[in-house]
């Protein structure tokens, strides 16, 4: 009896995207023209919520946008490195880390 040879697949393993690399794919995706502004952006994507890290957590956009002093964006790039130290901070608030989720699973 012949066995049958193992399955080719040719497909990428799932990759979890968030904070810029999340947003740039929607600037991409939703053809966002610069320079731009933080109203325009809002107007063009919706204050949708933006994966922030790899466990699912979630910040509005506004909110991001928000918490830098800058209005207006002149490349993508620019906006991308303004709001970097955002979803970092937000990602390193949010997720809490290994540690302190396996403590809550214990009982001592």
């Amino acid at each position: 009896m012949a066995v049958r040879p193992p399955q080719q697949d040719s497909s990428e393993p799932d990759v979890v995207e968030f904070g810029i690399a999340a947003l740039a794919e929607r600037l991409d995706r939703a053809e966002v023209q610069f320079p731009t502004t933080s109203d325009r952006l809002l107007e063009r994507l919706g204050d949708q919520e933006i994966p922030c890290d790899a466990s699912g957590n979630a910040v509005a956009l506004s909110e991001v946008l928000g918490a830098v002093p800058q209005d207006r964006f002149d490349s993508k790039a620019e906006l991308l490195d303004r709001l970097h130290p955002v979803f970092e901070e937000y990602r390193t608030s949010s997720g809490g880390g290994l540690v302190r989720r396996l403590r809550a699973l214990l009982p001592f």
